[in-house]
C-alpha cells in the first residue's frame, strides 16, 4: 500500500514524465524511494479537465518492472493511446493525471460461471478476462464511474477483449480480479488525493 505521500509523489512524476515526453525531452532521472523499486503494476489515465472525459488510459497490468520503471512506460504511452490524438504540449494544462497502482492479478476459481456474480464487488475489483489470445481489462472505477452491476461489468469486460458479451458464461473463459489504490489530481497541476470506491455501490 502507497501512503497519499507516496501517491502524491507518483502523480507528479507521472505529470512530469508526460510532459517531458510531449515536448519531446528525454525524463530526467528521479530517485523516487525504496517502495517504487518493488515490482507493480499500474496504469496512468487522463482526463480533460473540467469536463472529466476520458483522453488516454494505458498501464502495465501486472508486476513485471518495478514502479518506477512502470510509471514511466504507463505515462508516456498514455499520451498516445490509439483511442484518441496523440496528446498536444497545449492539452497539459487542460488535464488530470489520474494513477491506479494495482495489486497482483488472481484467477477468480468457480465451479459454474454464475458463481463469478457473488465474486465479485463493485467499487473494489478491477477484472481482466481472458480467453485464448483474447484478453481485456476494466479498472475497478469503471463500473463504478458507469452504474454497471457485476453481470454488465462481466459482460463489458469481456467485450473490451473483443469477445461476446457472454463469453464469461464459457468454462474456457479466465476471469482474474484485482485491486487498486486510485490517487488523481484535483485539478491540473494541482493537489493530489486517494479515491476510495468502496461503499459508493453495493
Amino acid at each position: 500500500m502507497l501512503t497519499l505521500k507516496d501517491g502524491t509523489k507518483a502523480v507528479q512524476f507521472a505529470r512530469q514524465v508526460i510532459t517531458q515526453y510531449v515536448q519531446g525531452k528525454r525524463s530526467t532521472t528521479v530517485d523516487l524511494g525504496r517502495v517504487f523499486q518493488e515490482k507493480q503494476g499500474v496504469f496512468v489515465t487522463l482526463h480533460t479537465y473540467p469536463e472529466h472525459d476520458l483522453r488516454g488510459c494505458i498501464g502495465i497490468p501486472l508486476p513485471v518492472m518495478t514502479l518506477q520503471e512502470a510509471i514511466i512506460e504507463s505515462a508516456q504511452s498514455a499520451t498516445q493511446d490509439p483511442r484518441f490524438p496523440p496528446l498536444q504540449e497545449s492539452e497539459l494544462n487542460g488535464i488530470l493525471v489520474e494513477m491506479t497502482v494495482l495489486t497482483k492479478p488472481e484467477q477468480i476459481k468457480v465451479k459454474q460461471p454464475k458463481e463469478y456474480l457473488t465474486n465479485i464487488k463493485i467499487g473494489h475489483d478491477g477484472l481482466i478476462v481472458e480467453h485464448g489470445f483474447y484478453k481485456g481489462l476494466l479498472l475497478p472505477q469503471v463500473p463504478v464511474e458507469q452504474d454497471w452491476d457485476v453481470e454488465e461489468y462481466l459482460s463489458q469486460t469481456c467485450m473490451k477483449a473483443g469477445l461476446p458479451a457472454d463469453a464469461w458464461f464459457e468454462n474456457t473463459t479466465k476471469i482474474s480480479k484485482f485491486q487498486g489504490q486510485i490517487f488523481t489530481e484535483v485539478k491540473p497541476h494541482g493537489q493530489i488525493q486517494e479515491t476510495h470506491l468502496d461503499g459508493l455501490h453495493c
